[in-house]
């Protein structure tokens, strides 16, 4: 299983197994990156001007074919975040409240690989091996539960598992709260309580 640079589990063998669509990649499969960040790899951007800005794995004819996922690891920037929304591995979703800015998430981020100082090469290299971070950032969203249990036992994100008992009352709670914000109550009861 891969592991961060702590040497904690982060719960997948392959994370462009688990991996989604390229942040950079536009609706019209051109490279975000090669169009606004030119300046940080040249000659990167160059080979993608002269190929009409052209996304290099999304646009060959490998991913276009019916049910085949493009293999990101082939591009030297591809970068896959989440807005994290939901746990990717219990499904809890996320609850926020809006004038508690104490509160902690309920779904944070997890990463599965790290992004390098640029140096191109993909995970599952010989970078792994040598004890050098991957340069592809490569991020899910976990509730803060499964995100412990990943990084303290064997627990895997592709897990079939169910919400944790205390993270869908901490869930229930917000939304109770999220509710009573909804509901109408005129200035002179507020000043009464």
């Amino acid at each position: 299983m891969e592991e961060t640079p702590e040497g904690t589990p982060v719960g997948v063998d392959d994370p462009y197994a688990v991996a989604g669509r390229c942040d950079h990649l536009t609706d019209d499969g051109r490279c975000r990156y090669a169009l606004e960040q030119a300046g940080q790899d040249p000659e990167f951007a160059a080979d993608r001007r002269a190929d009409d800005y052209a996304c290099v794995v999304a646009d060959t004819d490998a991913a276009t074919v019916e049910g085949a996922d493009p293999d990101w690891s082939r591009c030297p920037h591809y970068r896959s975040t989440t807005e994290a929304k939901a746990c990717a591995r219990c499904g809890l979703e996320e609850v926020r409240i809006a004038h508690d800015s104490d509160a902690r998430p309920l779904v944070e981020e997890h990463h599965l690989s790290y992004g390098a100082a640029g140096d191109g090469r993909p995970a599952g290299d010989d970078a792994d091996t040598s004890g050098e971070a991957p340069s592809h950032e490569i991020t899910v969203g976990l509730c803060r539960w499964c995100h412990t249990k990943v990084h303290r036992s064997f627990a895997r994100v592709d897990d079939d598992a169910s919400p944790d008992p205390e993270a869908l009352a901490v869930r229930e709670t917000r939304r109770g709260e999220e509710r009573s914000e909804m509901g109408f109550q005129s200035a002179s009861e507020r000043r009464k309580e």
